[in-house]
Parts: structure tokens; C-alpha cells; sequence
């Protein structure tokens, strides 16, 4: 069972999907380029191969083109023509222009400014977990832990992404209930493999949130705001060569799947990392200001999206191994993570680790446009637990989502107790 192909094939598995870690870590020793027929890809565990692949301009995204060869039907799904010509599966000159033109949506000074909100938006939602997950009792009755418990999946970490990326954008408030269930439904193109049901509910998603980003763009028309759906349609109004409609559309779209899917993830992967790990969440409770620090070493230690997927455009060696252009390389982001020639001690986690450079948000050109708007939410929530609610705990077990590309909780419930 140690052969590089069932160790792979292991992953796969719902145990490995649990713990991918130990197998993924023997595929790196054993065969760190290992091609796999059934996928048609080249896994890549190393830390300087993955991170080579997405740098490197002898590779592509998977994009339109390479859908209509795969694909067949293509064009009977709206999620696959969404998908596959969005700016995250674009290449080029065309991925270079709808970058820049999002981009500012993204800055330095956008996020900055979401920061206060994003406080109040965690706060909120954060005084409705705790009362669902029961008020701290007093000491002495601390034991037996709290009165009920709370989904933090459900009541914190999707609310928290969707009512930001809507803050963003410029949804009103009362829509982000239907957002998250849609974006839920279209996030399923994100999975490699995709089942009849993946594409019909992503398919009518993204009906749905075409129609409804139609029907707002008509608004913003007659009255702009502060918000990215205003300074897109500007940009399509005023030099009509640079932003097509549909483009526009789309955009609006991808930034909200794209963005909550992998943020609500990652809030409860850090979440779960701490609480499983005490001396760690104690020094977070201690010192708040080690937030950020934390969810950067949960970005290394387990990281929301585990793989992705590039295409070789010419013959190019990677690690000793020649990978035919046209060729499938999948980059192990999980496993490049953890190579202990970039990490030290890899599978232990450390809070205040230093000088961890992870490959979860991507590199290169589709290096992830949302990053520093996800950690900044990220360590805002784990501040505000480590300062509220110090007597954290799990309530019960954690249930992953049955997803091949994303680390994720379906399920995790918590509940407080009295400060330890």
C-alpha cells in the first residue's frame, strides 16, 4: 500500500481526506513528480516544484478553449461558459485586463476601509453564536460545559464572507440569504470532477445570479454607490473596449463565489486548528495580537483549497521529470505546504511560526486577488473569539464536506464555557 499510486489513490479516500498529511508526505519522498493515468495529471508535492508551475509562463489555467475540447455539452451549461471564461480561468492578455480592472476593488486602501466593517459584521454575528452556543456559566459549574451549542459554520464563518463580499459589491442586506445559497450551489464548479447534480444546481445558480446582477447593474446605472458594481460599470460605460456586459456580469459573480466559498473555509479550519490544538489557542487567548499569525500558520498547516490545476503549454522538466506540453500538472498545495525543506517541522503547528510563505492563495499571475481580505477576516475572527470567549470548545464532532478540492466543515459545533 506504499506504492506512489495507492498512496495517492489514499488521499482520495474518506480517511485521507480526514488526514491527506501522512500519505502525501510518503508520495513526496517516493515520487515527488508522480503522473497518475485515471486523473491524466502530474501531481506535484514539493514546495519549489508547485511553486514553480504557478510562476512560470510555460503554463496555463485551464480556460474556454480547453472546456469546449473537454466538455462536450459545454454550451448546455451556463456554469461551464461562466466558469471557464471567467478571470479565474483565463489566460493572457484577456486574465491581464479583467485582473487590473477588479483590482482595484482589492487595494490596499479598499480593504483597509472594509476593516471596520468587517469588525462590526464579526461582532454581530459573533453575539448571535454566543448565544446559541450557550452563556458562559460561572466556574464552579464549568465541568460540564455549556447550555447548547452552535453551528460556527452556519452562524459565523459563511454569514461573515457572503455579508462582506455583499458589502463589497453593493447587495442590499436582505438579498445575502439568497446569495449564500447560490453561491453555495455555484461554488460546486470549483470541484474537479463534477457530478450531474454539481452541474444542475451550479447551472441554475448561475441563471439566477446573472439575472439578479442584470437587474442591479440597471440600478447602479441611475444610482451609483461607493461599492465594485459602481466602479466596474464605469469602467464598461465610459471606454466600452475594456469590460463587455456579460463580463461585468460574470465578474460580479465570481468575486462572490470565489471569494466566501474559500474565506468561510478557512474560518473554520482555524477555528477547529486552535481549539485542537490548546497550548496554541492559549497563546492566542493570551496575547489577541498573535491573530494574524495564526491564521497564516493555518493557511500552512491546512489549507481551504488543497490542489490546482495548470496546463502545460510547451516541454518543460520539473524536478528531473519531463512533463509533455499539453500535459495535466496538478500542484498539491496541502502537500507543497508541508515539505519541510520550505517549513521546518511541518506537520506541527505553531502559532508564531516564522517566515511561513504559503502556496494557498496561488502564485504568479492568478495569484488569489481576494487574499488580504480573506486573512484580514479571518484573524478578525479569531481575535474576537480569543478576547470573548476564551472557554471555546468543541461541542461535538466536526463533519467535513464531501469535496475533493476544498479542506472544509459542513458542520462544527461548538459551545462555551467558563474562561480556562
Amino acid at each position: 500500500m506504499n506504492d506512489p499510486e495507492s498512496l495517492l489513490l489514499s488521499v482520495f479516500t474518506p480517511e485521507g481526506r480526514e488526514d491527506p498529511h501522512p500519505a502525501l508526505a510518503e508520495l513526496r519522498r517516493r515520487e515527488p513528480v508522480h503522473y497518475n493515468a485515471a486523473f491524466d495529471t502530474y501531481f506535484l508535492t514539493r514546495y519549489a516544484d508547485c511553486q514553480t508551475v504557478l510562476t512560470s509562463s510555460a503554463f496555463a489555467v485551464p480556460d474556454l478553449a480547453w472546456c469546449a475540447g473537454e466538455i462536450p455539452d459545454w454550451r448546455d451549461h451556463p456554469g461551464a461558459e461562466f466558469f471557464y471564461a471567467s478571470m479565474l480561468r483565463s489566460n493572457g492578455a484577456d486574465h491581464a485586463r479583467l485582473r487590473r480592472l477588479v483590482g482595484g476593488g482589492f487595494s490596499a486602501r479598499r480593504v483597509a476601509a472594509l476593516r471596520p466593517v468587517v469588525s462590526e459584521l464579526s461582532s454581530e454575528l459573533l453575539d448571535g453564536f454566543e448565544a446559541a452556543a450557550g452563556a458562559t456559566l460561572p466556574a464552579d459549574d464549568a465541568q460540564d460545559a455549556a447550555r447548547g451549542g452552535g453551528d460556527f459554520q452556519a452562524l459565523v464563518a459563511y454569514p461573515l464572507p457572503i455579508a462582506v463580499a455583499s458589502r463589497l459589491i453593493g447587495v442590499p442586506r436582505a438579498d445575502q440569504d439568497l446569495f449564500q445559497r447560490l453561491g453555495q450551489d455555484a461554488g460546486r464548479l470549483l470541484e474537479p470532477v463534477r457530478t450531474e447534480d454539481d452541474w444542475r444546481r451550479a447551472d441554475r445558480a448561475v441563471v439566477a445570479l446573472r439575472a439578479y446582477f442584470t437587474d442591479l447593474l440597471a440600478r447602479r446605472r441611475c444610482e451609483p454607490a461607493d461599492d465594485l458594481t459602481s466602479s466596474l460599470l464605469a469602467v464598461r460605460d465610459t471606454d466600452d473596449g475594456r469590460l463587455g456586459e456579460s463580463e461585468l456580469v460574470d465578474t460580479l459573480i465570481l468575486v462572490l463565489v470565489a471569494g466566501f466559498e474559500t474565506t468561510a473555509s478557512l474560518l473554520g479550519l482555524a477555528v477547529h486548528a486552535l481549539l485542537t490544538h490548546e497550548d496554541q489557542w492559549e497563546l492566542v487567548r493570551k496575547k489577541p495580537e498573535l491573530a494574524l499569525g495564526a491564521v497564516e500558520e493555518v493557511l500552512r498547516w491546512d489549507a481551504p483549497v488543497r490542489m490546482t490545476e495548470r496546463i502545460a503549454l510547451r516541454p518543460f522538466d520539473i524536478g528531473g521529470t519531463t512533463v509533455p506540453a499539453g500535459a495535466n500538472v496538478t500542484t498539491v498545495l496541502a502537500a507543497g505546504n508541508r515539505d519541510p525543506l520550505r517549513h521546518p517541522d511541518p506537520d506541527t503547528f505553531r502559532v508564531e511560526r516564522e517566515d511561513i510563505k504559503v502556496l494557498s492563495f496561488g502564485s504568479g499571475p492568478h495569484f488569489c486577488i481576494g487574499a488580504a481580505l480573506a486573512r484580514m477576516e479571518a484573524a478578525e475572527v479569531v481575535g474576537q473569539l480569543a478576547r470573548r470567549l476564551p472557554g471555546l470548545r468543541l461541542a461535538g464532532p466536526a463533519v467535513r464536506r464531501d469535496s475533493i478540492s476544498l479542506r472544509a466543515f459542513a458542520n462544527l459545533p461548538l459551545a462555551t464555557t467558563a474562561a480556562g
